[in-house]
């Protein structure tokens, strides 16, 4: 095993299936001389060449466009999206076309591709470099979303959405590019399901789900209130669509307790879904109301260091809603 960051486990999954399958191509705003605006791609052009690493115009639907259309044609294009923010413009091509082509085919035509976008706040970037986008195309069916919390599952979830033969939509949390390490194996190749959510940290008490960077922060907010006596499990989702159902009620037939947090807007956020799953199967087993923690209802994270810190949940908020829960 090695340690390494998020964006180096991103890295090694793109560079092994461009190895594995000569189909496989990344294309994109700066994925090649410069490696990315992360230097997520950084080395992939000199190793593979600029047919296979394709710098693109500033053209979000562009670069969608062009993945839909290779993939139909048996190609398996990664299309990165500098930040998440920018994807509005290829919206109606992953909407209405990538969702929807193997169901309109009558399942003659698939579309194999992976649409990759660094999302959500923390690093200073302001309105239009912090976005979080998940919860708009967790409501699309034909689409699958996924967002890993550490380097090990981005690896092995990165490479598992490149072979599947659907379109996949792959939200890395930037904040934790280099902040998140984790060991992954040196010379074993593996992939991590799509599907499964994973319980990260066993407990009694209560139980907390999240994803991405939250996830990180909570499994440090549980340990901090585990010196409380407070025994929180920890489920990270991972795949938000399609949803784990068992995993997030059985947790919740255990604990009876619920705490869900995601860093978009609070309102119409992911945290809603998993709310209403849990409302819908799991009322019964609940001794407290199910509680989310989300982004506050303002249009965007501010550029604003201190307000920005107002902004995003971070371990002491997460440690803060754990003790009001645990308390009921």
């Amino acid at each position: 095993m090695a340690e390494i960051t998020l964006v180096e486990a991103i890295r090694q999954a793109m560079d092994e299936e461009l190895a594995h399958d000569e189909n496989v191509f990344i294309i994109g705003e700066d994925v090649g001389v410069r490696g990315g605006v992360f230097r997520a791609t950084v080395g992939l052009f000199d190793k593979y060449g600029g047919d296979r690493v394709i710098d693109s115009p500033l053209a979000e639907l562009t670069i969608v466009g062009v993945g839909v259309g290779a993939a139909l044609y048996g190609k398996r294009p990664i299309c990165e999206i500098q930040f998440a923010d920018f994807i509005y413009p290829a919206f109606n091509q992953i909407v209405s076309e990538a969702a929807k082509m193997y169901y309109r085919s009558n399942g003659e035509w698939s579309v194999p591709m992976v649409i990759r976008a660094p999302y959500g706040g923390g690093i200073g970037g302001g309105l239009y470099h912090s976005q979080s986008v998940e919860a708009f195309f967790t409501h699309v069916p034909g689409l699958k979303v996924v967002i890993p919390s550490n380097p090990y599952d981005a690896k092995g979830l990165l490479k598992s959405a490149v072979r599947d033969p659907n379109p996949v939509m792959f939200f890395e949390p930037k904040k934790g590019y280099r902040l998140i390490k984790g060991d992954v194996p040196d010379d074993e190749e593996y992939t991590v399901p799509i599907g499964p959510a994973k319980v990260a940290r066993k407990g009694s008490d209560l139980s907390l789900f999240a994803y991405g960077m939250m996830h990180h922060y909570a499994l440090k907010a549980a340990q901090m209130v585990a010196d409380e006596g407070i025994d929180v499990e920890v489920i990270d989702l991972r795949t938000l669509y399609p949803v784990d159902r068992e995993t997030i009620l059985s947790s919740i037939r255990k604990t009876s307790k619920a705490l869900i947090v995601h860093e978009d807007n609070l309102t119409g956020g992911y945290g809603a879904e998993i709310a209403a799953t849990i409302a819908e199967w799991s009322f019964m087993d609940l001794d407290a109301p199910v509680k989310r923690l989300g982004g506050p209802d303002v249009p965007a994270v501010p550029f604003s260091h201190p307000m920005q810190e107002w902004f995003m949940v971070n371990t002491d908020k997460i440690a803060d809603a754990i003790r009001e829960l645990a308390s009921f």
